[in-house]
């Protein structure tokens, strides 16, 4: 009797396996042999589930975005505006052992999205995404009137997520530099001036 095989579950131990060696080694060890060692596949098996090495890389990519949607989802519950906002902001920069593995995965994509369309797409349909829930909360914020409005909600929005951005790339690089502590002070601070 042929052995039943879940294919889903087999993608998802490869998207494992990627994301382990990303997180481990960083995106160039992520090989199409090193990610089925890892997994504890062959290379040809691989070919059954994913065109090529991207198809890879992007399935774990989205994997993350979705662990990450899902997370701020549960966050967001009951919440709007500001509060709402501040929420998202946070959310979005290492403050803890799993939003430091997201960043760093998310930064070591940064540079191969340059050189792979697939990845790049990936890469602005999240951002874009991002960027219209911060612009909605920003505007919902402004009706309410929890924040000013003699500024372009949109220069807000896009200072806001450079914050997020900066701030988490120097998180990761300069640890004794940014803290936690001091990380959060600075968007929260951020969050204060637009206050009326």
């Amino acid at each position: 009797m042929p052995k039943i095989v879940d294919h889903e579950e087999r993608r998802g131990e490869v998207v494992a396996a990627a994301r382990r060696i990303i997180l481990r080694d960083g995106i160039e060890a992520a090989t199409t042999r090193a990610i089925a060692k890892e997994a504890g596949y062959s290379n040809g098996v691989l070919t059954h589930y994913f065109a090529d090495k991207d198809d890879i890389l992007v399935s774990a990519l989205e994997a993350s975005h979705r662990r990450i949607a899902e997370r701020l989802a549960d966050k967001l519950s009951g919440l709007g505006g500001l509060a709402a906002l501040r929420e998202v902001l946070l959310d979005n920069v290492p403050l803890d052992d799993d939003r430091v593995q997201e960043t760093g995965l998310e930064i070591g994509f940064w540079g191969r999205s340059l050189t792979s369309p697939d990845l790049l797409e990936v890469q602005r349909r999240e951002a874009a995404e991002l960027r219209y829930l911060v612009l909605s909360l920003l505007q919902s914020a402004a009706e309410a009137g929890e924040i000013r409005t003699d500024e372009d909600l949109e220069d807000i929005a896009e200072r806001l997520l450079a914050l997020v951005d900066g701030l988490s790339v120097h998180r990761l690089l300069y640890p004794g530099r940014v803290t936690d502590d001091r990380l959060e002070r600075l968007i929260l601070r951020e969050l204060d001036h637009l206050s009326p």
